[in-house]
């Protein structure tokens, strides 16, 4: 769905991006993770054909944004961080003034305009005028705009900056929705967390380069070397603990007031066995859970020592 190779724009002596690379398919959640000024806009303002690269190519669908940046932007729908809304329109007359721009005739106007209003929650203030509503509310509002054409590709820069909390999750639990519909979303953001629990695939930018770049599973795997366990037990915690030193797939194992923590030997993914050797000796087990990696430490795990401050 989106592709660039060598994607690099310059100003004068200055790299604004250097060497993108971007390979997303239907269906992928693109977490671009970066400070201000790291290069998210300029390579999303490339792809939606609204900005030359110096050099380097990207497809959208197949279209090169070269020769075909009239098909590209029948494909994909682009909501800037900031954008104005009119004061003196009402909210359905705002989504019917971008239809209309779409060529979207008749009481199919009408219906679209309804159906985006619906997916993006905003249906309740169809009637009201846009420059009553909230931050949060005009996010939604401009998402909805770009949604008028059904696009395959959406572009989002930072929807979720200046949001207060509630908003922040209804958004995340909206560009969720959009993924499982089967559109292909490039959302940045500053803030990791904000995207750590959505997208499939990240990319960290910092200063135009591209530093990581990889599916989620896959930047989790890297940072996790060695699998680690959470185990509690219903009565006698330190002799479990000394039954579980004596597994080969144990490496170490630390006990605390409330569980065990066991690390195992590099390599060990499965640790089925571990579980029935305390059944078989007796013991209840009352939780028995892998530590998970988030996003989040994966990220200041694989950027220590950059001296990027996202």
């Amino acid at each position: 769905m989106i592709r660039t190779h060598d994607l690099t724009k310059k100003y004068g002596d200055l790299y604004a991006i250097r060497t993108i690379e971007l390979d997303l398919r239907e269906g992928d959640l693109f977490g671009f993770i970066g400070p201000n000024g790291a290069g998210k806009t300029t390579t999303m303002r490339i792809i939606a054909t609204l900005l030359n690269p110096t050099w380097g190519e990207a497809y959208v669908c197949g279209h090169s944004i070269y020769t075909q940046p009239k098909e590209i932007r029948r494909l994909v729908g682009y909501m800037p961080d900031f954008f104005g809304v009119y004061d003196d329109m009402r909210v359905i007359e705002y989504l019917e003034f971008f239809a209309a721009a779409y060529r979207i005739r008749g009481a199919a106007r009408r219906r679209v305009c309804d159906e985006k209003l619906q997916i993006v929650d905003l249906d309740f203030k169809r009637d009201a005028y846009a420059n009553t509503l909230s931050r949060g509310q005009t996010q939604r509002l401009g998402l909805a705009r770009v949604l008028l054409h059904d696009p395959q590709v959406l572009l989002l820069d930072e929807p979720l900056s200046g949001l207060d909390p509630r908003a922040r999750i209804e958004m995340r639990n909206l560009l969720r929705r959009l993924g499982e519909m089967g559109k292909t979303i490039i959302v940045s953001s500053h803030i990791l967390p904000e995207l750590a629990d959505i997208c499939n695939k990240i990319g960290i930018i910092d200063r135009g380069v591209m530093t990581v770049n990889a599916l989620v599973a896959d930047v989790i795997r890297q940072v996790r070397q060695r699998v680690e366990l959470h185990i509690e037990v219903a009565a006698d915690r330190e002799g479990a603990a000394r039954l579980l030193k004596t597994s080969p797939l144990v490496e170490q194992v630390q006990s605390d007031p409330q569980r065990l923590n066991l690390t195992l030997h590099e390599g060990v993914e499965d640790y089925s066995d571990l579980s029935t050797l305390l059944v078989q000796h007796g013991y209840k087990l009352t939780k028995f859970a892998e530590k998970e990696v988030n996003l989040e430490s994966a990220f200041m795990a694989l950027t220590k020592g950059m001296g990027a401050k996202i």
